[in-house]
């Protein structure tokens, strides 16, 4: 077993693709009409083939209170690796990325966390 999917619920759909591809650097990899929404997905260039992450709509009542209490104290919604975060960090801060948390070790792991402008707190992080 392993996993296939992974979800990150985005405020808007072309937004969060514009974000976690021109920004983030992953790649689209499936973009099916929904109705009003998309069956919406990206993949790291580095595993095309590998785990998706499907850009999913917050629209479901109970999604946004969840999302808004986990910004309001500070918690990542997922982890992203990384092979630098200090590299990465100076990388999206001349992109205009905001972040919550500047790179900090944590014993194994460096980590940052970040805004990804769709109501989420996204960690990236890499093993010593």
């Amino acid at each position: 077993m392993r996993i296939h999917l992974s979800s990150v619920c985005v405020d808007d759909q072309d937004k969060a693709l514009r974000f976690y591809t021109e920004v983030l650097g992953f790649v689209k990899k499936h973009e099916v009409p929904l109705g009003e929404h998309r069956w919406l997905t990206v993949v790291s260039p580095e595993d095309p083939e590998g785990t998706e992450l499907v850009l999913e709509p917050d629209s479901h009542p109970a999604v946004r209170p969840y999302k808004d209490a986990l910004v309001e104290d500070g918690i990542p919604f997922t982890s992203f690796a990384v092979d630098d975060v200090h590299a990465e960090y100076a990388r999206l801060r001349e992109l205009g990325v905001r972040f919550t948390q500047e790179p900090t070790e944590m014993g194994p792991v460096t980590t940052a966390v970040l805004d990804d402008t769709c109501g989420n707190l996204i960690q990236i992080a890499h093993t010593h």
